[in-house]
């Protein structure tokens, strides 16, 4: 089985920074694009930001300049900086694999973290 085990979560000051991580665990598979998404309170799960193997990211509007994603391949992992954080960045934030193959069936599965959450407060 593949897991993503996601860090950095807490409480921080509005203006603040935190650097969330995720890295997948498991044997026998290749990961491709991988992202992050948050979900607040009464609030849908969107995508936040994602990133390629090679390295290409894309980013919602709301988070652009404000938080870089990179990945360490040969880790498994990514990394979400986040800095300037606002209030409205309050969420549970989930890292996710949409196409994860596994070497012995060379099957798909799509993979989620169990969340962190991040908290801009004063």
């Amino acid at each position: 089985q593949v897991q993503l085990v996601e860090s950095g979560g807490g409480l921080v000051q509005p203006g603040g920074s935190l650097r969330l991580s995720c890295a997948a665990s498991g044997s026998g598979f290749s990961i491709g694009v991988m992202g992050w998404y948050r979900q607040a309170p009464g609030k849908e799960r969107d995508v936040v930001a994602t990133i390629t193997r090679g390295g290409s990211t894309n980013y919602a509007d709301s988070v652009k300049g404000r938080f870089t994603l990179s990945r360490d391949n040969a880790k498994n992992t990514v990394y979400l900086e986040m800095n300037s954080l606002k209030p409205e960045d309050t969420a549970v934030y989930y890292c996710h694999a949409p196409r994860v193959l596994l070497s012995n069936t060379l099957r798909y599965l799509e993979v989620w973290g169990q969340g962190t959450l991040v908290t801009v407060s004063s």
